[in-house]
């Protein structure tokens, strides 16, 4: 008979748990309870998140179509509040009550927040630039704050602490990272790995790190403007990121008067204790008196339950033995069982290696491996880790476990168990990864895709590749797709493009239909295709818009609460009284929240509703600044030779020519420029998609290639020309080389890495291909078919395109997961 099945919690044990009963074929109606207005995503890559190596749409787990897919009823936004088990029911606070017959809470935990004075407000929350690291929103929070200051402090020197400065500092100029204890990671590591992993993180990273410093009090009245420690020092900062550790969130079951200590109580098959039909799982449950904040132990808690929910009675949880191999910040780290010895009799083998930031340590109690510390190199790690889950025999000679000695090598993959943990992060075995060769996976990516392995921290990536190899028979086959220009046409770029042109494809369906195997229109597709398509036939490309993101359908960049922005045209950043006169008019007709200078000189009007937009184009009676799209955006320029004592270049002439000349320019992805007038850089132009610099002689220089966002580097020097003119044809072949060339949303500076800056000069300037003559017609067709988009105010493309839109109801939308 069905039974129903209610879970408290959708994070990544609930889920996990979830997935591992539907896998056995339990008959079972399931409905999920989430705080969040999400789906399940993954904890573990919200540092990536934050130092914007990741996207959004990369860390979620399971999309919206899984729970469907799946028969389960997903309850987003939605916080249980008492458990009957006597009437067997939950009642959540939007007063609903569900039966179950099988009860599972998945609650985790929640960041510890330390009594520090000052930390938050009475009725506010967190004071002004606090904030918990945990969440999604709490990452999106801190990225937003970010953005507009410059010196961080991070309480909490462990893992999590470590992520959150290593995050901070693609958005801020300092990070300070203050520790309690004596030394980093010390639940990990020793004092001496702790010191030499403090040492690399300063020296490499940057990062200023400060132990036995215990933060007494949050400095400053309306806005966060210090720390005070213990010993009376102030540390200057206008952010603060408390990851001091994390605690159970027991309250829900303690309430109901399920038995709690630090956890909530639960046998060897994850009941809780004195109640059959009643599980935990995951950082709440806390079992033979431990508590688990590792996601292997969790997924280990998460197969008992399963099997024993499912019928399998005799099964039994133990506990498990935890151990980590990851990037901390960057640099390699591993911990097992013991980082002391706890004992006279327990063998220690150290080699320490300070100038390069290498510490290793092994500690053997009985001939049996109980404990590892490697801190700057982990090669050696996913031995030890075997060794210490399944207590093998140990080789004679002890450095062999730290090194390559007389010919030992890592243990192969075909040595390895079926049942040897190959990804931490989401617990995938050999055996899993086997099986999904077996099943028709032939790809590492392919792999990673059905099993999850890799998808966490990604330091298995390497291992996984060679056990896809091997249960491949030697090789793994080439992914396709990898090649392909959007993920749902089976074509690289250049296939592509030649295709498009051959049958004359001018719309986003129309490629679809002739290109793809069965007409299947991917909705993942549409806007690469659409941009494409718009730089390869201009003013003959067919628009349809739901092949637009929703910025591009109107304009204007669309804000985390469902309003949009508006940024005018300013060109090179130069305004006139008149303009400026206008903005403000605007401004306080329509009452906009909030009026803020861009980075790129321009003014953003933020926080309008959909609807008001055409009016407010109208008003303001001004181009439109690109702020929203993958094209051109703005062109940056310094006072130049007019004003500027040190300029030797007229950078503001030069700018607005560039801007006239390529405004809306479309892309694969968005492309900054700037003008200085001189080598001090006041604007910037080293370090942007495309920059130009005044020099001595009336030359000038230009820069490809640079970024100053979340990646940083330097332009290359493409050329040294003597004139503006110059500059105007050389950039336009550069940006349509770039825009023929690059894939879909790669940025230039990854771009011209790729190529390489000598192949693109020779192309570009020098003309080896013999192809400049086409460049420069292309992009001058791209040119004269600019239209400014604000215009279309008068006639809206579709019904819909201004329709009022606020206040959005949060719903469950979550991303796809590429």
């Amino acid at each position: 008979m069905t039974q129903r099945l209610v879970v408290i919690g959708n994070g990544m044990a609930g889920a996990r748990t979830v997935e591992e009963i539907l896998a056995r074929g339990g008959d079972f109606t399931v409905t999920m309870f989430g705080d969040e207005p999400y789906g399940n995503y993954n904890r573990i890559m919200l540092s990536n998140l934050l130092a914007g190596v990741e996207t959004e749409e990369g860390i979620f787990l399971n999309d919206l179509s899984w729970y469907a897919e799946n028969g389960v009823t997903l309850h987003t936004s939605t916080r249980i509040e008492r458990i009957d088990a006597e009437s067997r029911t939950v009642h959540a606070g939007d007063g609903s009550v569900t039966p179950y017959d099988k009860l599972i809470i998945a609650t985790g935990s929640s960041a510890w927040i330390p009594p520090i004075t000052g930390i938050s407000r009475p009725g506010r929350g967190y004071h002004q630039g606090v904030f918990a690291f945990r969440t999604l929103d709490d990452t999106r929070r801190m990225i937003t704050y970010a953005r507009r200051h410059e010196r961080a402090v991070v309480i909490g020197g462990g893992l999590l602490g470590l992520e959150a400065a290593r995050g901070l500092q693609s958005h801020l100029s300092s990070v300070t990272l203050l520790h309690a204890a004596g030394h980093l990671m010390n639940a990990q590591l020793d004092e001496v790995s702790g010191r030499m992993l403090q040492q690399s993180v300063e020296q490499k990273l940057g990062i200023e790190v400060v132990c036995d410093a215990m933060t007494t009090e949050i400095l400053g009245k309306s806005e966060v403007t210090g720390v005070r420690l213990a010993d009376g020092r102030v540390i200057d900062c206008d952010i603060v990121v408390v990851a001091a550790g994390i605690r159970p969130n027991t309250a829900v079951a303690a309430d109901s008067g399920l038995p709690v200590e630090r956890g909530i109580v639960v046998d060897d098959q994850m009941r809780v204790a004195g109640y059959d039909d009643v599980y935990a799982v995951g950082e709440c449950a806390q079992h033979r008196g431990e508590l688990y904040g590792l996601v292997a132990p969790l997924w280990d808690q998460a197969k008992v339950l399963a099997d024993h929910i499912t019928g399998h009675v005799d099964v039994m949880y133990q506990g498990s033995k935890t151990s980590t191999k990851l990037k901390v910040a960057g640099i390699d780290v591993a911990s097992m069982g013991l980082n002391a010895p706890a004992s006279d009799d327990d063998e220690v083998i150290v080699y320490s290696e300070p100038t390069r930031g290498i510490h290793k340590q092994v500690i053997i109690r009985d001939g049996v491996l109980v404990g590892a510390t490697l801190v700057g190199d982990n090669s050696k790690a996913s031995n030890l880790i075997q060794l210490f889950d399944r207590g093998l025999a140990l080789p004679e000679n002890r450095a062999e476990l730290m090194f390559d000695i007389g010919g030992a090598v890592e243990a192969s993959v075909e040595e390895m168990p079926d049942d040897a943990q190959v990804c931490n992060c989401n617990g995938v075995s050999k055996g899993a990864v086997c099986g999904a060769v077996a099943s028709g996976c032939k790809t590492v990516s392919g792999v990673m895709d059905k099993t999850r392995a890799g998808k966490g921290c990604g330091t298995c990536k390497p291992l996984v590749q060679r056990i896809v190899e091997w249960a491949n028979g030697g090789a793994a086959e080439e992914d396709p797709a990898a090649s392909w220009y959007v993920p749902g046409v089976p074509m690289p770029k250049p296939e592509l493009m030649a295709a498009i042109r051959r049958f004359e494809l001018k719309s986003v369906s129309s490629v679809f239909d002739k290109l793809v195997p069965g007409a299947v229109h991917d909705a993942k597709s549409k806007m690469g295709l659409a941009s494409l398509l718009k730089m390869m036939w201009a003013d003959e490309y067919v628009d349809e818009r739901d092949a637009r993101f929703i910025n591009d359908r109107v304009h204007a960049n669309i804000q985390r609460d469902g309003t949009f922005s508006v940024v005018p045209q300013m060109k090179g950043g130069v305004t006139t009284p008149a303009q400026l006169r206008k903005i403000a008019d605007v401004a306080e007709k329509y009452d906009v929240p909030m009026v803020k200078l861009t980075g790129g000189q321009r003014i953003d009007l933020l926080g309008i509703p959909k609807e008001q937009l055409p009016a407010m184009w109208a008003d303001l009676d001004m181009p439109s600044g690109y702020a929203y799209a993958k094209s051109f955006r703005t062109v940056k320029t310094c006072v130049g030779s007019d004003y500027c004592r040190f300029g030797v270049g007229d950078s503001t002439a030069l700018g607005i020519a560039l801007e006239e000349r390529y405004q809306g320019l479309e892309g694969p992805g968005k492309m900054k420029l700037a003008v200085t007038g001189c080598p001090r850089n006041c604007a910037e132009a080293y370090c942007k998609d495309l920059g130009v610099v005044a020099i001595d002689g009336g030359k000038w220089e230009i820069y490809v290639g640079g970024a100053a966002g979340a990646h940083i580097r330097k332009g290359d020097l493409l050329a040294t020309v003597g004139s503006a003119d110059e500059v105007i044809v050389l950039t336009g072949r550069f940006l349509q080389y770039y825009r023929e060339n690059a894939n879909w949303l790669e940025r230039t500076y990854t771009f011209v890495p790729r190529i390489g800056i000598d192949r693109i000069r020779e192309i570009v300037v020098d003309d080896t291909d013999g192809i400049a003559a086409a460049l420069d017609t292309a992009v001058e067709v791209a040119v004269q078919a600019y239209r400014d988009p604000w215009k279309e105010r008068a006639e809206p493309a579709t019904p819909g395109q201004f329709r009022k839109s606020l206040p959005l109801t949060v719903l469950p939308q979550v991303p796809v997961r590429a």
